[in-house]
C-alpha cells in the first residue's frame, strides 16, 4: 500500500474500531484498518474450537444500546434475526425471580419489583422505593461513591443486595459493588429503565461477535474505498509535522490521522514513546483490570437449561446461557464469571469441573460433557471506581485520538461504550477545523 492510497488510519479493528471507520466511511472518506489478530472483534470476537462457533466471552446487549444495534443495521444485519430479543428477566434458580411485563417505562420495573419472588414484601416495596428516588434526582448524583455505599444509605438490606443490585452492577461494570462506581451504574439503570420498556430488553445474540458486526463492517468499508489488513498490527507511531507514520512488519505508511482503538495495555505500549500524550499513557496505566471467565460445556444435545439465560446464588458460575436456545447450538452451555474472586486462583480444569459439579446439583445434569473450554480474559474491563479518571478521545496531538470502552465516557466498559467512543472519534475528525482529505 502506498501512502497515498489513504490518509486516516484506525489500529485496532474491534467494535470501537469498526464503529469508528464504519461512520467515516460512509461520509465519503476511506480508512484503512490495522488488527493485529487473524479476527476482527478485539475483546468481543468469534472463536472456533472443535468445530463449533464460541465467542471469547459471552456478551449480551441491551435495547438502550442505540448506537451499536444502529450500526450493526447500517453494515447488513437484522436485529429480529441476528438475537434472541427477551424482555427484562432477572432468574436466580430457586431463589429469586423478576419479570417486567410489556407495560410503558418505568411502570414495568415497578410492578416487576413488587411482584417480585423471593423477596419479602419489605423488601419488594424498598426496591421500588430506591428506584423512584433515583428518578426522581435525574439518576445523578451530587457525588460519586461505590454502589455499596449508595445501597446503605438508600437502606437496601443485605438479601435485597444480594439477590437484585449485586448481580445487576457486576452484569452491568464487571466491578465488585464495594469498588464500583454508583453513577455509572446509574447511567446504565437510567438507559435501560427510564426511557422506554424495549430499552430494557435483553438482546442475546445468534451469531458469534466477529459475525455480528466488525466481519460485516469490513465489507462495509471495502466497499466504499477502505482496506481492513488483519494479521497485520501497527508497532510503532511516530509523530511528524503534519502527519503521522505507522510501522508494521510490513513496512511504514503515513496518514494525516490516525485513531488508537487497541487495548489499553497496546495503546500505553504504542503511544509511549510519542512525547507529547505522557499524560494519557499515564491515565491508561492507572487503571486497574478485571477478568470475565467464560467455561463453554459441551454437553449431549438433550441437556437443556429451564431458561435461556438464568444466574447462579452464590455460586462460582454467576451466569448460565443455553446456546442451543440461543444459537441453535444444543447442549452447549457458557457459564460465566465475572469480575474479581478466588476462582481466578483455580486452574481451568479446576473451574470447568466446579461449574459442572454446580449444574448437576442445581438442574441434575448428570450426562458429562464431551468437551470442555475455558476462556478467561483476565484483563477484560477497567475496573469501574467512583470518580475515575480516564483517557479522553481527543489527545494532545490534534491528529491521533483514542477511541475504546476504557475511554472517557457515561458508559463501563460495554460494546455500547466501546461503539460510543468510536463514533466520537469520527465526529472529532469530521469537525471542519480536520483537513482530512476527502476523495
Amino acid at each position: 500500500m502506498k501512502s497515498h492510497e489513504a490518509r486516516l488510519a484506525i489500529i485496532g479493528g474491534g467494535y470501537a474500531g469498526m464503529a469508528a471507520a464504519v461512520e467515516l466511511s460512509a461520509r465519503g472518506i476511506p480508512v484503512t484498518v490495522f488488527e493485529s489478530a487473524k479476527q476482527l472483534g478485539g475483546r468481543a470476537r468469534g472463536v472456533l474450537y472443535n468445530n463449533t462457533r464460541l465467542d471469547n466471552g459471552q456478551h449480551i446487549l441491551l435495547g438502550c444500546y442505540r448506537d451499536t444495534l444502529r450500526l450493526i443495521e447500517q453494515v447488513g444485519g437484522n436485529i429480529g434475526r441476528d438475537f434472541l430479543r427477551l424482555p427484562l428477566q432477572l432468574e436466580l434458580h430457586r431463589e429469586f425471580s423478576l419479570r417486567a411485563p410489556r407495560l410503558p417505562a418505568p411502570l414495568h420495573l415497578l410492578i416487576a419489583l413488587l411482584g417480585a419472588q423471593g423477596l419479602s414484601i419489605g423488601e419488594r416495596i424498598s426496591a421500588a422505593r430506591f428506584m423512584l428516588m433515583l428518578r426522581r434526582m435525574d439518576f445523578h448524583l451530587p457525588h460519586d461513591m461505590t454502589v455499596t455505599e449508595l445501597l446503605a444509605r438508600h437502606h437496601q438490606d443485605d438479601d435485597l443486595i444480594f439477590k437484585l443490585w449485586e448481580p445487576l452492577c457486576i452484569a452491568a461494570l464487571n466491578t465488585p459493588i464495594h469498588k464500583a462506581s454508583a453513577q455509572v451504574l446509574l447511567n446504565v439503570l437510567r438507559d435501560a429503565l427510564n426511557r422506554t420498556r424495549a430499552d430494557s430488553d435483553m438482546l442475546l445474540p445468534r451469531l458469534d461477535f466477529s459475525a455480528l458486526f466488525p466481519q460485516r463492517a469490513a465489507a462495509y468499508i471495502e466497499q466504499r474505498g477502505g482496506k481492513v489488513l488483519t494479521s497485520c498490527g501497527v508497532d510503532k507511531i511516530v509523530a511528524h509535522d503534519g502527519h503521522i507514520e505507522l510501522i508494521t512488519a510490513q513496512g511504514a505508511d503515513i496518514f494525516s490521522h490516525v485513531v488508537c482503538a487497541t487495548s489499553p495495555g497496546t495503546a500505553a505500549r504504542l503511544l509511549k514513546p510519542v512525547a507529547q500524550l505522557a499524560s494519557t499513557v499515564a491515565q491508561i496505566e492507572a487503571l486497574e483490570h478485571q477478568p470475565i471467565y467464560t467455561v463453554y460445556l459441551q454437553y449431549p444435545a438433550h441437556v437443556k437449561l429451564p431458561h435461556a439465560m438464568l444466574g447462579l446464588h452464590r455460586r462460582i458460575s454467576q451466569w448460565l446461557f443455553d446456546r442451543g436456545q440461543i444459537a441453535g447450538q444444543p447442549g452447549l452451555i457458557a457459564a460465566v464469571i465475572s469480575a474479581e474472586g478466588l476462582h481466578q486462583e483455580w486452574s481451568q480444569d479446576e473451574l470447568a469441573h466446579q461449574a459442572i459439579a454446580e449444574l448437576h446439583d442445581e438442574f441434575g445434569i448428570g450426562a458429562a460433557p464431551h468437551w470442555f473450554r475455558v476462556i478467561a480474559e483476565k484483563r477484560a474491563t477497567f475496573c469501574c471506581a467512583p470518580d475515575l479518571q480516564r483517557p479522553g478521545q481527543q489527545t494532545a496531538l490534534p491528529r491521533l485520538l483514542l477511541a475504546g470502552d476504557y475511554t472517557a465516557g457515561d458508559y463501563p466498559a460495554t460494546l455500547e461504550g466501546a461503539v460510543r467512543s468510536g463514533l466520537q472519534c469520527a465526529r472529532l475528525l469530521l469537525r471542519p477545523e480536520q483537513p482530512l482529505n476527502r476523495p
